[in-house]
């Protein structure tokens, strides 16, 4: 199981944070380091910013939102920082939710999710591969457009530049079983949001089956610390903010999963709380149990023990989140 660093997206401003973890990471040996983006900071920028400051780790987008850009310009990003980095990128895309597609990019949310990531994972690949000019007759990524109100003056086209590598591994963000499914069948890799070694069947029959040669890249945050419940508290930011917020009280794909996961009720109740307004108590409504299933916290010799746990499943890179760099090298020990 190989080690990546997750730095997610920016806050407020530029975060002055993100380059000294990501350099430290390639010192101990990580393999890879993570962006990515919500309505803010884009994925791509800052992992140029950090492939001119390293020189071996590879360098992912977790993930870079599909409506964010069509497909042909998500191809354009990979292929030039592919060879800006000298063929260290792994890009992962994902869909997002109905409230940031429809709601930040002005972009109709699909009605078949699966549909509409395969296609837009046809198009990258065309694109990469160049062996001929691109063409879809997709249901939402027609290359030409052909819709009614096209001018009929597209023609299929050939990227200019030619790819360092033809074939990139593409990694899709996916969370429902259905969508997960589509990521084995199409992608080189799945990047779930959570992942709990201990509860495989929440995300449906095909982990059991997944391809050889696959990638599987979980999130965990680290935290070394003694007292486990205490080191748990800044665990519990992320799905109290995503669960609570991220997406619509009937339709929240962030929810649901925690639902499968064991926790339908308390997904429930993060939800009535952060809608509610009452963010601050949203937070705390997060389980121990759940906090502590998704992150590796606690004495080395207990994070030393997940990793274990960890090597023995399907996951083939873990992605670390942690913002300090001393940090970074506990699960470098431990790793072996």
């Amino acid at each position: 199981m190989r080690l990546g660093l997750a730095l997610g997206y920016w806050g407020r401003g530029p975060d002055a944070g993100h380059l000294p973890p990501a350099r430290e990471a390639e010192r101990l040996g990580y393999d890879s380091v993570w962006t990515a983006e919500s309505w803010g900071s884009d994925a791509f920028t800052p992992l140029t910013w950090i492939a001119a400051h390293t020189s071996r780790i590879r360098l992912g987008t977790a993930v870079a939102q599909t409506a964010a850009r069509s497909p042909a310009a998500t191809a354009m990003h990979a292929l030039t920082l592919d060879h800006l980095s000298g063929g260290r990128l792994l890009p992962g895309p994902g869909l997002s939710g109905a409230q940031v597609v429809e709601g930040w990019y002005g972009r109709p949310f699909p009605k078949s999710p699966p549909t509409a990531t395969r296609e837009y994972v046809d198009v990258v690949r065309q694109v990469l591969r160049r062996e001929a000019p691109v063409e879809l007759d997709g249901r939402f990524h027609a290359l030409p457009y052909r819709a009614p109100d096209a001018t009929g003056l597209g023609r299929p086209l050939r990227s200019v530049t030619h790819p360092l590598r033809p074939r990139l591994p593409v990694l899709l963000g996916a969370e429902g079983p259905r969508n997960i499914a589509q990521s084995a069948r199409t992608a080189d890799g799945w990047l779930p949001l959570y992942w709990a070694p201990a509860r495989p069947e929440a995300y449906g029959d095909v982990v059991r089956g997944l391809p050889e040669a696959f990638l599987m890249a979980p999130p965990a945050r680290v935290k070394v610390c003694d007292d486990v419940a205490e080191g748990l508290l800044p665990v519990k930011a992320m799905p109290g903010f995503y669960i609570g917020g991220m997406g619509h009280a009937a339709r929240n794909f962030h929810a649901g999963l925690m639902a499968r996961m064991g926790y339908e009720a308390q997904a429930r109740r993060i939800q009535e709380l952060f809608l509610a307004g009452r963010r601050e108590e949203a937070v705390p409504a997060v389980p121990d149990a759940f906090a502590d299933e998704i992150s590796l916290v606690g004495p080395r010799e207990r994070i030393a023990e997940r990793l274990r746990l960890g090597r023995a499943g399907p996951v083939t890179d873990l992605l670390a989140l942690s913002p300090d760099p001393h940090t970074l090298r506990v699960p470098a020990e431990q790793n072996g």
